[in-house]
């Protein structure tokens, strides 16, 4: 079983800049794919990147191509996703989860780990 742990949210201003990171405590992200996902107040969980096992294909829903980009760092055990140009509407707690296979249309049900989220407050 493996642990995620998120960190790098905090307050920033619209059109800055932010990097997350997704470290693993108590085991490897080797094996598995990973996922980001957020959750705005009052808002469900949505998808927001993934990456393969290999970190050779990325994934992101259309609204957010091109502002996003997710990495892996294999000799860091990490993940992280760069966002750019951020928004107010960006403004959520953003969580790392894990699975051993690719999801074509991730949903948070069928994550197999999460961490406990990292908060992203962009402000206007």
């Amino acid at each position: 079983q493996v642990q995620l742990v998120e960190s790098g949210g905090g307050l920033v201003q619209a059109g800055d800049s932010l990097r997350l990171s997704c470290a693993a405590s108590g085991g490897t992200l080797s094996g598995y794919v990973i996922y980001w996902f957020r959750q705005a107040p009052g808002n469900e969980r949505e998808f927001v990147a993934a990456i393969s096992r290999s970190g050779g294909d990325t994934y992101f829903p259309d609204s957010d191509k091109g502002r996003f980009t997710i990495s892996r760092d294999s000799a860091k055990n990490a993940v992280y996703l760069q966002m750019n140009s951020l928004r107010p509407e960006d403004t959520a707690v953003y969580y790392c989860a894990a699975k051993g296979t690719l999801v074509r249309v991730p949903s948070p049900a069928a994550m197999d780990y999460w961490g406990k989220g990292t908060l992203v407050t962009v402000s206007s």
